[in-house]
Order: C-alpha cells, then structure tokens, then sequence
C-alpha cells in the first residue's frame, strides 16, 4: 500500500513543471553576474562593472586633488613665514637716522687772545692726560638754533671730533665727562649695534651706539698754531651733542686745552 502511495506520488511530481506556477519563469544565468562574488582565480581576467569604474574614477579624483591641496596649503604658510620673517627687524641691526648738515669750520690767528680771555673764565682752561678722552655734552635747548665751539691748546696738537646723539634730553645743562681711552672704549662695546673701527689718526673714531650721527670726524687738529673754531645748526628739537677732545694717542705728553661752547640764534 505504501509502495502504491510512494510511485502515485512521484508520477504526480514529474508531472509538474516550472511553468505550471503562475509568476515564475525560466531563465537561463548570465556567465558573469554582477550579484555573484568574482572568481578568486588571478589567471582570468577580471570584468569591472561601469558604474564601479566611475566610481573608482571619481574616488581618484578626490585624491589626486587632495594631494595637490595639500602641497599649497603649506606653500601658503611658508610664504607667510616668510613675510612674517622679512617684515621683522633682527636685533643689533643700526638703524637709519635723519639726515645732518656739514658743519661750519674756520681757524683763527687770534691766538694769544683767546687764551688769555679763557684763562679768566671758569673751566675753560683743562688738562687733558695722555691717554684721555674729554666729551662735553651739548643738550639741544628751545632758545637757539645753532651750538658753536672755538678751542686752541699749548706746545701740542689735539684730537676733535663732533657727534649728535638722538636719544632724547633728560638735562639740559652742560656737562663734561672725562674717560680713559680704555674706558671710553668699554662703554662702545655695552652699546648696541655694529662698532666700526677706527683710528684717531685717519680722521675716525668707534661709534657704537645705534642714536648717534656722526658730523666731524675726530681728527687731530693744529690748535696750538691757530685757533680752531666751528658750528652746527640743530638738526632737531631733542638731542645732544658730543664734542670730543682725544688725546688717546699721546702716550707722553698731557696737553693744556682752552675752550669755550656756546649757542647761537
């Protein structure tokens, strides 16, 4: 009876086909399926799909110009460096100053006059040792336009030189000030900017602070032949001048110095 059953049924089975359910039809697979995973075999040859080309395109793309961005946002920040770098001073750099005008220089045979009026003032008649420096400082003063000089010495010539210095006046008197040339030559080197060499001989002298304009060179001067004098006109409202009297190079001789500064209008 079983038996019966078993072969009615599979008469019935083999009976039945595909197309006997409404919906379902028979279709034969693609050779390479686009919803199949792709054979692992590296031998054959591999067909890419277009849309996955495009995309795989499109991923490239955005690399390739992420790379190329990349290289010019650092190239953008080096150049701001070195604007940046351009734009800032270095320390120790002397700076320009405003331009001076030459001085006004003359001699005078009027010698022994000089002398003897100078000899009855106060502190117009100095000793300068050998070795020395003598500095006065000249401040700038509302009241004139103009600082003048007139100097002579005894038996020997003496080292002049005229600077300015730009820093601004905290006095407005007279003051001297006298340095070894050892001395004078340390505090050149406490200052700031470049010191340039120079040689009382050779009409030059080491100026090292970064205010200070050089009119007159120091040089040595005849002044025990004639009377040695000369002017400047102001060359701004604040500063100080500084005449110098060197006697650095004299390694023997002290020298007697007659002078006399004084503004003029």
């Amino acid at each position: 009876m079983e038996k019966l059953e078993t072969s009615e049924l599979q008469s019935r089975l083999s009976s039945l086909s595909v197309s006997s359910f409404p919906g379902i039809t028979s279709k034969n697979c693609e050779a390479n399926p686009l919803n199949r995973l792709q054979s692992t075999d590296l031998s054959q040859t591999v067909i890419t799909p277009d849309n996955q080309t495009k995309m795989d395109d499109n991923s490239n793309n955005r690399e390739s110009q992420q790379s190329t961005e990349e290289p010019s946002a650092s190239l953008g920040k080096a150049e701001a460096g070195d604007s940046q770098e351009s734009s800032t001073s270095h320390p120790g750099e002397k700076k320009d100053l405003p331009p001076m005008k030459p001085a006004s220089t003359w001699t005078s045979v009027a010698l022994k006059e000089l002398k003897a009026k100078l000899r009855q003032e106060k502190d117009s008649m100095v000793t300068v040792y050998r070795g020395d420096i003598m500095t006065v400082y000249v401040p700038v003063v509302p009241e004139a336009k103009r600082v003048c000089w007139e100097f002579a010495t005894d038996g020997y010539d003496i080292g002049f030189g005229v600077y300015f210095d730009w820093s601004p006046v905290t006095s407005r008197a007279i003051t001297v000030h006298i340095s070894e040339s050892s001395d004078d030559e340390d505090e050149d080197d406490e200052l700031e900017g470049p010191v340039v060499p120079g040689d009382v001989e050779k009409g030059s002298k080491s100026v090292a602070n970064s205010n200070l304009g050089e009119i007159l060179p120091v040089y040595r001067q005849d002044s025990h032949l004639a009377v040695q004098g000369g002017s400047h006109e102001f060359p701004g409202d604040d500063g100080t001048y500084l005449l110098k009297f060197d006697n650095s190079y004299s390694l023997w001789r002290n020298k007697t110095l007659y002078y006399r500064v004084y503004y003029s209008a």
